[in-house]
């Protein structure tokens, strides 16, 4: 009897009820994957290893790089954005990969096990309770996250890979803060709430009970939203190259910056880069003061400098100084 591997079957993301922040945060960072991520926080509830690139040295492993300097052919084959779980009990070797030492002092080759950075590499990370991670592991996200490269050494052997990858993390706040300078490293921190409308709820419920029940048919029925999503996805993709935003748009963005006191440029960077994905993914190639508007909060909210007697929330503190500095009118 041969057994065949069930797919997973995952819950369509054009079905989730509410929840726009998240939605518009992870759709901007799967369009740009340089805006750094997404921090969700909020209510409880054979082939080569490391995905390299075919033509981008900087998506390269050291060997497959080589190979390329050489002039060699590479070959290259299509598969799907990986997205690997880390996780919290994950240990260092597990999480950057392992050198087997016994093969390289015996053979004078260097036998690697990737890491679930290996795995992510160019595609999605994962991280569930990212505020209860350990804090070595804290350190090693901290600097792939910086350099976009993980190096793994062991007894005089070194062996560096690329590990770029949007990293998304979730986690309740009430169960533990995140450390500020991984905090600083997402691009875009979206709040989730627990939905109070009762009509609301009742239809999420009713949602989740007919995709545990039927999940084909749940799947079926948003079957055409998902496509329509992956079309507009790869749509804008291909448009954010050609994207432009005015100097004029440019300067009040870092004039917010300033007068949130946001420290360091990261705040700019990212929401410039919001904002050009954004304007991409309503087919656009010129950024509005409205696309800056929708993505602002999401940018600098985690940014800010906390006081203890501010009763403000974060979201709508960056929301006034926007209105200020773009002369929003209500």
């Amino acid at each position: 009897m041969v057994q065949t591997k069930e797919k997973r079957r995952v819950f369509p993301f054009t079905g989730i009820i509410g929840q726009s922040e998240m939605k518009l945060a992870l759709i901007l960072n799967v369009t740009d994957p340089r805006i750094g991520g997404v921090m969700i926080m909020g209510d409880r509830g054979t082939d080569d290893p490391f995905n390299s690139s075919p033509t981008d040295p900087e998506f390269m492993s050291e060997a497959i790089r080589e190979m390329f300097e050489a002039g060699q052919t590479l070959m290259s084959s299509k598969k799907k954005v990986p997205m690997i779980d880390l996780p919290l009990g994950a240990t260092e070797d597990r999480v950057c990969g392992t050198i087997d030492i016994e093969k390289a002092l015996t053979e004078g080759v260097k036998s690697f096990e990737p890491g679930l950075l290996a795995k992510a590499n160019r595609g999605i990370l994962y991280v569930d309770e990212v505020n209860l991670l350990d804090d070595h592991l804290v350190d090693v996200l901290l600097d792939s996250a910086a350099s976009g490269w993980n190096t793994v050494e062991r007894e005089g052997i070194s062996i560096k890979h690329p590990a770029q990858f949007v990293l998304v993390g979730s986690g309740n706040p009430e169960e533990g803060e995140l450390r500020p300078q991984l905090l600083d490293r997402f691009g875009m921190h979206a709040e989730i709430r627990t939905i109070a409308d009762p009509k609301q709820r009742v239809n999420i419920v009713q949602q989740r009970i007919d995709f545990d029940a039927n999940p084909e048919e749940l799947l079926k029925t948003y079957e055409k939203e998902q496509q329509e999503l992956r079309n507009n996805i790869l749509r804008a993709k291909e448009l954010l190259p050609e994207v432009k935003i005015s100097k004029d748009l440019r300067i009040k963005i870092s004039q917010v910056c300033s007068e949130l006191n946001v420290d360091g440029l990261r705040g700019d960077i990212v929401v410039n880069r919001a904002a050009k994905a954004a304007a991409a993914f309503d087919g656009r190639a010129e950024v509005t003061a409205e696309d800056i508007g929708k993505i602002i909060s999401l940018c600098l909210r985690h940014r800010l400098r906390r006081d203890p007697l501010d009763t403000m929330n974060s979201g709508d503190k960056v929301k006034v100084i926007f209105e200020k500095v773009f002369e929003v009118t209500a």
